[in-house]
C-alpha cells in the first residue's frame, strides 16, 4: 500500500499578493474570487490540489493589511489564525513592490507567531522585474527570516508553480488524504457561485462600492433536465446602492448576471439560471451571521 500525505498550507501575504491567483493555479480551477482590488478574499478558502501520493489543502487568507473596520479586523484575525493551523506556511511577496512597510509588518508578524511553523517564500510576479532586483530582494529577505525554501514564480503565467507544489507535497506529514480524491475546495458549491457573482460586480463597480456589499445564494434548485436554478440576493448597506448596482436601465445587473451566470455553468459544467436581487441592509457589517456564514469569527473583529 502506497504511503500518502495530507495536510494544510496557508498562503499569506499583502492584498494583491497573488494569493488567490496562485490557489486557482495550484487547484486547477477557480475556488478563490480574483480581482485587482485589494481585500477581496474573506473567507478562508481551501483549495485542494492533488499532487503524486499527496493531498495538499490551501487556506487562501485574506490579504494582511492594517485594520480599520471591524470586518477588516476580523479578515485579520482569519489570517494570522489560518498560519498558525496549518502545517506549512507560504509567504508571497510581489517582486515589483518588494519589501514595503506591510511585507515588514508580517515578516514581524511571523517572528511573533511562527513558533516553529515551517514557512517557505514565494516570490511572485517575477515576470515584471530585472534579474538583479530578484536576486537582491531573495537575499535581502532570506537575511529576514529563516525560510526553509525560496520559489520564484509567476502565479498568472504558472511559471515556477509545479515545484512549489511538488515540494510541499513531499513536505506534507504521512496520513490518511482528508477530502474525497475528486473534491477541489470545502467551501458548499453554493458560496463559490456567490463569490463568483461578487466577484463580478466587484471588476464592474470598480471604485463605486467596493467592500459595502455581500452575495448570498438564497436558493438552489435542481432541475430535472440536469440543469440547475439558482438565486442570489445582493445586500448593500444604502438605498442609493441599490441603483448602482442596477445600473441605467437595469445594464449593470444584466451584466453582471450574464457574466456570473457564465463562470457558474463552465464551474458546474451544466446549464444555470441565475436570478439576482438586490436588497438594502444598512446593518450587515455587523451582523453576526453574515461573518459566520463568511468563514469568520465576528467577535475577532471587536
Amino acid at each position: 500500500m502506497t504511503d500518502t500525505r495530507a495536510g494544510f498550507v496557508a498562503l499569506i501575504g499583502e492584498p494583491n499578493a497573488g494569493k488567490s491567483t496562485l490557489l486557482n493555479r495550484m487547484v486547477g480551477a477557480k475556488v478563490s474570487i480574483v480581482t485587482h482590488k485589494v481585500q477581496t478574499t474573506r473567507a478562508r478558502i481551501r483549495g485542494i490540489s492533488i499532487e503524486g501520493d499527496s493531498q495538499i489543502v490551501f487556506v487562501d487568507t485574506p490579504g494582511l493589511f492594517r485594520p480599520r473596520r471591524r470586518l477588516d479586523r476580523a479578515m485579520v484575525a482569519a489570517a494570522w489564525s489560518g498560519a498558525a493551523d496549518a502545517d506549512l506556511v507560504v509567504l508571497l511577496v510581489e517582486a515589483h513592490r518588494g519589501i514595503t512597510e506591510g511585507v515588514e509588518a508580517i515578516l514581524a508578524g511571523l517572528g511573533e507567531r511562527a513558533d516553529g511553523r515551517r514557512v517557505a517564500l514565494a516570490i511572485n510576479k517575477i515576470d515584471k522585474v530585472q534579474a538583479s532586483k530578484l536576486l537582491a530582494l531573495t537575499e535581502k529577505l532570506n537575511e529576514t527570516f529563516p525560510f526553509e525554501q525560496t520559489f520564484l514564480i509567476s502565479a498568472e503565467r504558472g511559471h515556477g508553480v509545479d515545484d512549489l507544489r511538488v515540494w510541499l507535497a513531499g513536505e506534507l506529514p504521512n496520513g490518511p488524504w482528508l477530502y474525497p480524491e475528486d473534491q477541489i475546495a470545502d467551501l458548499p458549491t453554493r458560496m463559490i457561485a456567490a463569490e463568483m457573482t461578487r466577484e463580478k460586480l466587484t471588476l464592474r463597480l470598480h471604485q463605486e462600492l467596493p467592500y459595502q456589499m455581500t452575495v448570498e445564494t438564497e436558493s438552489w434548485e435542481e432541475k430535472k433536465d440536469g440543469s440547475v436554478r439558482i438565486e442570489q440576493m445582493i445586500y448593500v448597506v444604502r438605498d442609493g446602492h441599490k441603483g448602482i448596482v442596477l445600473g441605467k436601465g437595469g445594464e449593470t445587473i444584466k451584466a453582471v448576471s450574464k457574466a456570473a451566470r457564465e463562470e457558474i455553468t463552465e464551474f458546474l459544467d451544466r446549464p444555470v439560471h441565475l436570478f439576482l436581487k438586490i436588497k438594502v441592509r444598512p446593518n450587515w457589517l455587523d451582523d453576526s451571521e453574515r461573518y459566520s456564514e463568511m468563514g469568520l469569527n465576528f467577535k475577532d473583529g471587536a
